[in-house]
């Protein structure tokens, strides 16, 4: 298995993500770690998570997967051995959000905290916050990275040029932003493709996709409306029930077929293919979703395959 440098910096991925999203939403804990030590056992060696997982769930606070990870990490070992991602910046409630340098330094130490480790990784901005001036921003980055608390930095959700300007407004001798998580899938490819894509390509960013299985709609699993009750995600996969939503399943289930694997594999696959791409993040709750997903890492698709995949895609793929 090929692992794919992140931007500039020194750390290296394996072509695949595990998306800590789930822990302790659809996920307990006992489960987690079960899925944690497979992904890792298989050759895979990096985690996605953010403070804000999971504050949508009722009686949550936020930090429940990073606790998740850090119990995990006490018990396993081998912290050297697993990269571990986490973000800063989207709503935790109770004033507690944004990229002001007072609040970064806050929430990292409670990141810290519950990871239970003595460094983060990745540590990415999750969301853009034009109330802070880009400079403060990644001086208090680079003052992280001097104290050792974190080794590399990130963004997700920020446009081609916003990504731009902080790269303007790096501190001198401090670090830029070497990777970039936005939302791409063979049906979300508008927020990506063009100008941001233009931007990681030419500056060298990595880039580490989310919604890569467009919450799971790719995986075949939904085939109707009456099918969205299967999940506690179903809500958010009707939007791609249109036509162009069925020619990609479609085209999945055709290359599936021939490759004779699942079409999560292939919607993966495809991914790995894409100009930019350093890995996908995808979740899993259970050990046999897992392993489909980590087969998809192993998987060359030929170009025959590329071709169709990307053209039942193509329509309305720029919106």
């Amino acid at each position: 298995m090929e692992f794919r440098r992140l931007g500039r910096s020194n750390l290296q991925l394996a072509p695949l993500m595990f998306g800590g999203n789930v822990f302790g939403w659809t996920v307990d804990e006992a489960t987690s770690h079960k899925l944690l030590d497979a992904f890792i056992d298989a050759g895979f060696n990096a985690v996605d998570t953010a403070d804000v997982y999971s504050t949508w769930v009722e009686g949550h606070q936020g930090g429940e997967s990073e606790t998740i990870i850090g119990t995990w990490l006490k018990k396993r070992g081998g912290r050297d051995k697993v990269i571990i991602a986490t973000k800063v910046g989207s709503d935790m409630g109770g004033g507690k959000k944004g990229l002001a340098p007072a609040y970064i330094r806050q929430a990292v130490e409670a990141s810290l905290r519950r990871l239970q480790t003595d460094y983060i990784d990745l540590y990415q901005s999750h969301r853009d916050d034009e109330s802070v001036a880009q400079t403060e921003t990644m001086a208090v980055y680079a003052d992280l990275v001097r104290e050792g608390k974190i080794r590399v930095i990130g963004a997700s959700n920020f446009s081609a040029e916003r990504l731009a300007s902080a790269e303007k407004a790096v501190a001198k001798g401090g670090p830029r932003y070497e990777s970039l998580q936005p939302c791409y899938n063979l049906y979300d490819r508008w927020e990506y493709e063009g100008a941001v894509q233009d931007l990681c390509l030419r500056e060298e960013i990595g880039v580490i996709s989310y919604f890569s299985l467009a919450s799971g709609f790719l995986t075949g699993k939904y085939r109707s409306k009456q099918d969205l009750g299967q999940s506690a995600r179903g809500e958010d996969v009707e939007k791609y029930f249109d036509t162009r939503g069925t020619n990609i399943l479609a085209a999945l289930d055709q290359v599936a077929a021939r490759y004779q694997v699942k079409p999560a594999q292939i919607a993966l696959a495809w991914l790995l293919t894409r100009p930019g791409i350093t890995a996908p993040i995808a979740s899993a709750t259970s050990l046999s979703q897992l392993e489909t997903l980590t087969g998809a890492a192993r998987l060359e698709l030929d170009a025959d395959a590329i071709k169709q995949l990307t053209t039942a895609s193509d329509d309305l793929a720029h919106k």
